[in-house]
């Protein structure tokens, strides 16, 4: 099997599928040959020379296509592109493919197997596998950061000579990875934090990290048994709007974290509840890539509304890319390895698998999961 790892097309996004300290796990399994693209690691200061002294070769984009049978990529490829890839190979990665169903259509019409990581189980044995989620933590810590960037104050509470500076208030919107990295985050830089949730369930996990858990009664919400928050009525997100600016008032930095896989990120923030807010404070939308939880955002912008600034960030998790690239090529590479036959020196397609089952969505000519079907 000849593996090859592609790098990301788009220029803001810095991250790796491949890393020198993950790599190591598969290059020695018995039939494998490992290629990657020129220059995959330069987004974490890592050289092609480093990847070829631990037995990789670099090739070219094209050659990756048209020589790899197993092909690891960080985004969709274009409709081009799986033209390039011979019959029967198969292609895993972060795919995208409720925004990309054309190009999972197109890979499925040339017979090539596609494999999505953003469709893990939230299974026990499948921890070590989910992207989502190893992506999501980091992309908390790093709106912490940046929202942090655009605030004229510091978070943590001083004691000066000059006097004492209180600590800024961080309210966090969204209890799932995310969400609960981004209060450890503030509550490590000192803020006082506060957070909400649709699902009562977390909120003792908020008051772990020494946040205050925001209650909002919207009636009945609860999760789905992936463990994401269900889809609110209108009424409930009405409600939630209502009672959720009333913090937001009273908050300098707002991070919003709610998102539906699958569907585009829910409205919860409105011009009426920004106008609301003090002059200086910032909304940080980590949702602006999937239409964004504010109204107003815009993706790698940074919109000033009545001196309150809004801010979307695309590709939060590639800001510490280095420590990304670590957790996604381990993701990935837990796959392989887990469904690797050393026998047979190809992937056991085991339908009978949980995990199969869910992630992989086209195989040898047939869509497996309805939803794109």
């Amino acid at each position: 099997m000849h593996i090859v790892a592609l790098k990301s097309p788009d220029s803001r996004d810095h991250r790796s599928v491949i890393h020198p300290d993950t790599v190591k796990k598969i290059i020695d399994l018995p039939g494998v040959t490992f290629s990657f693209e020129s220059g995959i690691g330069n987004g974490i200061n890592i050289s092609d020379q480093t990847f070829i002294e631990l037995g990789l070769k670099a090739i070219s984009r094209d050659e990756c296509l048209s020589q790899g049978s197993f092909i690891i990529t960080p985004s969709s490829l274009t409709i081009e592109e799986s033209n390039k890839i011979h019959k029967g190979s198969t292609v895993l990665g972060m795919l995208n493919p409720f925004y990309a169903v054309d190009e999972l259509k197109a890979l499925n019409q040339s017979r090539i197997n596609v494999v999505s990581m953003e469709f893990i189980p939230r299974i026990t044995r499948a921890q070590k596998m989910d992207v989502l989620s190893s992506q999501a933590n980091l992309a908390g810590y790093a709106a912490v950061l940046e929202a942090a960037q655009h605030l004229s104050s510091a978070l943590p509470m001083m004691m000066t000579a000059a006097g004492t500076l209180k600590p800024a208030r961080v309210f966090v919107i969204g209890v799932g990875v995310a969400g609960l990295q981004a209060i450890a985050t503030a509550k490590r830089l000192g803020a006082r934090v506060e957070a909400f949730d649709t699902r009562d369930v977390v909120e003792e996990q908020v008051k772990s990290l020494g946040a205050k858990f925001v209650k909002i009664d919207l009636g009945d919400t609860g999760q789905t048994d992936q463990g994401y928050a269900k889809e609110l009525t209108p009424e409930q997100i009405a409600k939630q709007k209502d009672l959720q600016s009333q913090v937001c008032e009273r908050s300098d930095i707002v991070i919003t974290t709610a998102q539906i896989f699958g569907r585009p990120a829910p409205k919860i923030i409105d011009q009426s509840t920004i106008k609301k807010m003090k002059p200086g404070s910032v909304i940080f939308d980590m949702a602006v890539e999937t239409g964004g939880n504010v109204e107003g955002s815009i993706v790698d912008e940074v919109v000033n509304v009545n001196g309150v600034k809004v801010v979307g960030v695309s590709y939060l998790a590639s800001k510490v890319s280095s420590h990304a690239s670590f957790a996604l090529s381990n993701n990935i590479i837990n796959w392989i390895t887990d469904f690797y036959n050393e026998e047979t020196t190809q992937i056991d397609f085991d339908f009978e698998d949980e995990v199969i089952q869910s992630s992989v969505l086209a195989y040898e000519g047939k869509i497996m999961n309805e939803r794109f079907a």
